[in-house]
């Protein structure tokens, strides 16, 4: 295998490999600690990420025709990062997705967790794993050249229990595959559940609305929400619904349609339970942007997937080379365990005590419709 590269960019203001504006100072935030790493593959696949928040900043891959574009939202400097959306590309914990009113019981006792999204907690909290600098360390692997991300969590912190260590691990390798281990452990009994939010859009980045691009869900069932986004409980079929994406179908093909669960999240934003017995890593999602001939399949162990159909951005999202990140001009796709599960029993748990390890796979696979059909 052709050995992949990396090279740290140690100005503050760059976000992706080519512009650099001051910094300005930030609370709790050390401007002369800021970093940007980059990994190349002998295919000329890139991406960019950050120790602020351990963002995905730049994905460069290419189309059928092999020219290369951005196909991820960000930012041109970190300052922006810092005013702009918090979620793009960021790491995302303790707890990704929404928690009921920011309230769960764990061994008897009570927590008031920090509310950023109305009533409830939303991703961790406003000062959550996508705020906090990260220890960053560029590392050769047999699985090809990594970027190992460590943060210490403090017992207490946005609420939650226990003090929580955390290593997370970008890996780009040759064939294309971006991937994403996550490790924990914990010396009181805690709750996690980490995913990595990437806006993704495979025509590029400021290319317009994503209605377009084909989607494959390989999951049976989905998780209904309340009019703020929690989940009921119930695990639903898709069969019948505008949910059912057990075959490509566009994004846009039913978003319109006059069903409750659309008009709650105001499109797409909702778990889907993957069609799988155990933590296995396997086939969830497939997406194909037609015209490009981009293709990207998301490969996991997690049980779930949070499908996000960009409902929320708006025309006052200015992004990268000043495109408008507008109304559905990204999807997310966010393997994790189930919205709220403290407060469900029924929901796979994501309880991690002390002496036990929580660990989980994620990988981004890039091909185009002109190359090989599946990843494995």
């Amino acid at each position: 295998m052709k050995k992949l590269f990396v090279f740290l960019l140690l100005v503050a203001g760059c976000a992706s490999p080519k512009k650099e504006t001051p910094l300005s100072a930030v609370p709790n935030v050390d401007p002369s600690q800021l970093k940007l790493y980059v990994m190349v593959n002998a295919n000329k696949m890139a991406i960019a990420v950050t120790n602020f928040g351990g963002r995905l900043t730049f994905l460069q891959v290419p189309d059928k025709y092999g020219q290369f574009a951005d196909v991820v939202l960000g930012y041109d400097s970190l300052e922006q990062y810092l005013k702009g959306n918090p979620y793009f590309g960021a790491m995302i914990g303790r707890y990704g997705n929404r928690i009921a009113k920011g309230i769960f019981t764990l061994e008897g006792k009570e927590y008031q967790l920090a509310t950023n999204n109305g009533a409830n907690a939303l991703h961790g909290g406003p000062n959550g794993f996508h705020n906090v600098l990260w220890n960053a360390e560029p590392k050769e692997t047999d699985k090809g050249q990594s970027l190992e991300l460590t943060y210490v969590s403090a017992d207490g912190e946005e609420g939650y229990p226990g003090k929580l260590t955390v290593k997370v691990t970008y890996t780009l390798n040759d064939n294309n595959d971006l991937i994403i281990d996550y490790e924990a452990t914990t010396d009181k009994t805690t709750i996690v559940n980490l995913t990595h939010h990437s806006f993704f859009n495979l025509a590029g980045e400021g290319s317009g609305d994503i209605l377009g691009h084909d989607i494959t869900l390989f999951a049976d069932r989905f998780c209904p929400i309340d009019e703020e986004l929690i989940p009921t409980g119930e695990l639903r079929s898709v069969k019948g619904t505008p949910f059912d994406f057990l075959s490509p179908r566009l994004i846009g093909e039913r978003i319109g349609a006059d069903d409750e669960q659309l008009k709650f999240g105001k499109g797409y934003d909702h778990n889907f339970v993957l069609n799988k017995s155990g933590n296995e890593l396997s086939l969830a999602a497939r997406v194909v942007e037609p015209v490009s001939g981009r293709v990207m399949e998301v490969w996991t162990t997690e049980p779930g997937l949070q499908f996000y159909s960009g409902n929320f951005l708006s025309k006052s999202e200015v992004g990268k080379k000043g495109h408008v990140y507008d109304f559905r001009t990204a999807f997310c796709l966010e393997a994790q365990h189930f919205p709220d599960s403290p407060n469900h029993p029924e929901f796979p748990s994501t309880l991690l005590k002390p002496g036990e390890t929580y660990r989980q796979q994620t990988i981004y696979w890039f091909s185009t419709t002109t190359s090989e059909p599946t990843r494995r």
